[in-house]
């Protein structure tokens, strides 16, 4: 008998180890940095596409505007993060838990994500467009909307959280949970396949299934 798939992420924790207060002024473009806390510090505008973190910790920072394309982060661990513009395409998220931030715009299209999770966020327009995302959780998070055009996602899961306007356009799931989002609105119908809805959700979205393949009601 086949075994029932997984839908739950296996997130795996940060690996961090002893760390030192960090000094964010040294932070250089493709620096590698590791075993480094940094507490308050504002990277407001900072040029640093292509730096590395590893075993970090990121408390009450300020990252608005700061250009971090291609950046790593493994093992890392950020709450309060303000971020009104989070600038990080085609970066590496690698068990990494963000817990109670703000995100306004989250530029992380083409990213690779895997053992991620976010607790207590709120985001506004999360660009992940063919980003691959493996093991992803979002628990008790606010967006406004979430792109997932492209992207390819799996064990990708919500708990009690909701989004405005989700977008599947030409997405490809496998074993994604959407049964702990609540959404207002969803673009591309046909991303949903591989994933997992409530009878309810269904039902919300009748209408929408019933425009997409042109059935008439009638009574």
């Amino acid at each position: 008998m086949a075994r029932p798939a997984d839908f739950t992420p296996r997130i795996d924790a940060p690996d961090l180890g002893q760390m030192t207060d960090g000094d964010a002024s040294g932070l250089v473009p493709e620096g590698r940095v590791a075993g480094l806390r940094f507490v308050g510090d504002e990277l407001d505008g900072r040029r640093l596409a292509g730096v590395s973190f590893r075993e970090c910790t990121f408390h009450d920072v300020s990252v608005d505007g700061a250009d971090l394309r291609s950046a790593g982060f493994v093992d890392v661990a950020i709450e309060r993060l303000n971020a009104p513009v989070f600038s990080a395409p085609r970066s590496q998220f690698r068990r990494v838990v963000v817990d109670g931030s703000r995100f306004g715009s989250a530029e992380v299209y083409e990213s690779e994500w895997e053992s991620v999770e976010f607790r207590n966020c709120k985001l506004g327009y999360v660009n992940l467009r063919g980003a691959e995302l493996q093991d992803v959780l979002f628990t008790g998070c606010i967006l406004d909307e979430l792109d997932l055009g492209g992207a390819a996602a799996h064990r990708l899961a919500f708990a009690d959280s909701r989004v405005r306007r989700l977008d599947l356009t030409a997405a490809k799931l496998k074993h994604v949970d959407l049964r702990g989002l609540e959404m207002r609105e969803l673009a591309g119908l046909e991303g949903l396949r591989g994933a997992a809805m409530t009878p309810f959700q269904i039902g919300e979205l009748a209408p929408l299934f019933a425009a997409h393949f042109g059935i008439v009601e009638k009574t």
